[in-house]
């Protein structure tokens, strides 16, 4: 029996450090031990890839570079840990996976949709996710937030129009496969929110459950 791939996404601000931790404690309470994993990132590999991404110094990297680090470091990812584990039967959580490319370098940096999906084929070897838990809330509340962790990195640097392009970019994949996404107002009190998703998620799994 393969795995289930559980991705979280969402735009600056969200919450899906600690919305990932509550999908991970709810996993471990039904038995089922998730591979944690993050975009860009999640292998060695990926870290540095990361690091170059994320670096204010390479503020001049152009839109087709940034794209193609992204599926350089997801390929990575997918190869070296999300195919084995979710061949072996093991679910993996991820903190973001490619729909984050339609939304940041797709909305946000006007990279086609084509050239995107064809990476996605490619790079990311055809996988999607099994469930995807969109965090939305307004870019101005996302900003807020983010600006009161410390330093912005290379991309938390971009403009409000910026992050409105990837807001928009998500919430069209969401409209666009209602199946898979689950949209998660992001902007309530933060009990409220791991409420919503816990109610997700767990009906994700008696679905599953009972599928089996």
């Amino acid at each position: 029996m393969t795995g289930k791939l559980i991705t979280l996404e969402g735009g600056e601000g969200a919450g899906k450090s600690t919305v990932l931790e509550a999908v991970r404690e709810l996993l471990a309470a039904r038995g089922i031990d998730a591979l944690v994993a993050r975009e860009p990132g999640g292998t060695p590999a990926g870290e540095e890839i990361r690091r170059v991404l994320l670096d204010t110094a390479h503020r001049g990297l152009c839109a087709e570079a940034e794209l193609l680090l992204m599926f350089a470091s997801r390929a990575q990812l997918v190869r070296e840990l999300v195919r084995p584990a979710l061949a072996s039967g093991r679910w993996v959580l991820s903190d973001r996976f490619t729909d984050a490319s339609f939304a940041y370098q797709g909305g946000g940096r006007g990279q086609p949709v084509e050239r995107i999906a064809e990476l996605e084929r490619w790079a990311a070897d055809g996988l999607k996710p099994d469930l995807t838990l969109l965090l939305d809330l307004p870019v101005a509340e996302g900003l807020r937030r983010a600006n009161g962790r410390g330093s912005a990195d290379r991309i938390e640097m971009e403009n409000a129009d910026f992050f409105e392009r990837v807001r928009a970019a998500y919430r069209a994949r969401a409209a666009a496969d209602p199946a898979r996404f689950r949209i998660i107002d992001a902007s309530r009190p933060l009990e409220t929110v791991l409420a919503d998703v816990r109610r997700a998620v767990g009906a994700f799994l008696d679905t599953e459950a009972a599928r089996a």
